[in-house]
């Protein structure tokens, strides 16, 4: 089975990161290498990840893809898995991709909301889940960033991320699809912040429906800022 590099971007996510940096160091299969992307920030992130022993890998130019894209290049293992700075992954994570790897060239997996009352998690999961199987039905697999997986060497082939302003892992999964197989791996869960229903669940809705057809403009707040973690 091979190694895995994880790259998380980050930009300002000081109080977020440490959480998802212990659940790596948790995993039962430890990947080769972490990677935070430094995507300009003006707080601890830079400091934070490398003292969690991560390595910490700088860019200025704003914008997600850009950080996705400078992990990609700086990641040394065969298979890149990404996830969020405010994400979760579970103990087996890896475990679970790397077992699905044979005849695949990207994997993703399942999320659900954490820092919400139980109820709330398990139908955001069940939610999630659902939305991936109609996308699989219908031949458009949506694989988002917070849980996903990659052969390198295919991403590379693929061209990478494209530089937009979000939506830039789908397009990237879709390009990936057209040089092999993708795989769903149920087990492979990952809890992520339930921070962007801060807005109310309307709004958190309509913008993902405008993500998911091509409006992505406006999708990442532009304050330098980021609230504390839920409870703290």
């Amino acid at each position: 089975m091979p190694d895995f590099s994880v790259v998380i971007p980050a930009r300002n996510e000081a109080a977020y990161l440490p959480a998802t940096l212990e659940a790596l160091g948790r995993q039962t299969r430890p990947p080769a290498e972490v990677i935070v992307v430094d995507n300009g920030s003006v707080d601890d992130t830079a400091h934070v990840a490398a003292s969690w022993g991560a390595r910490v890998v700088p860019c200025p130019e704003r914008g997600v893809a850009r950080a996705r894209q400078a992990g990609l290049l700086a990641a040394r293992s065969a298979w890149v898995a990404t996830t969020d700075a405010d994400s979760l992954p579970c103990a087996d994570w890896l475990e679970r991709l790397a077992e699905h790897t044979d005849g695949h060239v990207a994997l993703y997996g399942p999320m659900r909301f954490c820092g919400v009352a139980p109820v709330w998690s398990r139908l955001s999961g069940t939610a999630y889940s659902a939305f991936l199987h109609v996308c699989r039905v219908v031949g458009k697999p949506n694989l988002a960033a917070g849980n996903m997986a990659f052969s390198r060497e295919a991403a590379l082939l693929a061209g990478g991320y494209p530089m937009v302003e979000a939506y830039e892992d789908v397009i990237l999964g879709q390009e990936l699809a057209r040089l092999g197989g993708l795989g769903y791996v149920p087990g492979a869960l990952v809890e992520t912040s339930a921070r962007r229903l801060d807005k109310g669940l309307v709004p958190f809705l309509w913008q993902h429906y405008r993500n998911i057809t091509g409006h992505t403009r406006g999708y990442f707040a532009d304050d330098p800022t980021r609230p504390p973690r839920p409870g703290k």
